[in-house]
């Protein structure tokens, strides 16, 4: 089987609602989210698993550290491309969806990546493999330093609960 690279093949979905099972989310579930693929900046999107928590664990008898793996931990945050009427230029509420569902600070949300062989403008299908699920909170969005380009916002994220390595259910 063939390599593929990332470019084009990143899906992020954001659910506004709780899945019923957010370590398991449907096909169904999924597609009804807000796809966010083409509307955040593919440099600094930061979506992954961290180092857990150690515990140091060592007995008398040990002549080494010794550490037992803990809490697991995330981190998230993603920069949108804003999108404005071409008319007036004022915000298009329809086109600007992905920032306006997480531009409240203490929004929760629960995100979904797909990173695998399929194009992100690909559906969902059951048995797609999921990268990491995230349910997390949004805090204010960000200005960026740099001002060129496109109209963005950075939107730092705080992850609550994580589910790596998951598949879409049946």
């Amino acid at each position: 089987m063939p390599k593929s690279l990332a470019d084009g093949h990143v899906k992020l979905t954001i659910l506004t609602d709780e899945p019923a099972n957010p370590a398991a989310p449907t096909a169904s579930e999924l597609n009804a989210g807000i796809d966010f693929s083409c509307a955040v900046l593919a440099s600094d999107f930061n979506w992954s698993a961290t180092d857990s928590d150690k515990v140091a664990e060592r007995a008398l008898c040990d002549t080494s550290n010794k550490n037992a793996i803990a809490a697991s931990n995330f981190q998230a945050g993603l920069t949108l491309f804003r999108m404005f009427d071409a008319v007036t230029g004022a915000v298009d509420e329809t086109e600007d969806e992905a920032f306006q569902t997480v531009k409240a600070k203490g929004t929760t949300v629960w995100g979904y990546v797909r990173e695998n062989g399929k194009l992100a403008t690909a559906a969902w299908a059951a048995g797609d493999e999921i990268a990491l699920g995230l349910e997390v909170l949004t805090d204010n969005p960000q200005r960026p330093q740099n001002a060129g380009g496109y109209i963005k916002r950075r939107v730092p994220l705080e992850p609550q609960k994580g589910w790596p390595e998951i598949e879409v259910a049946a």
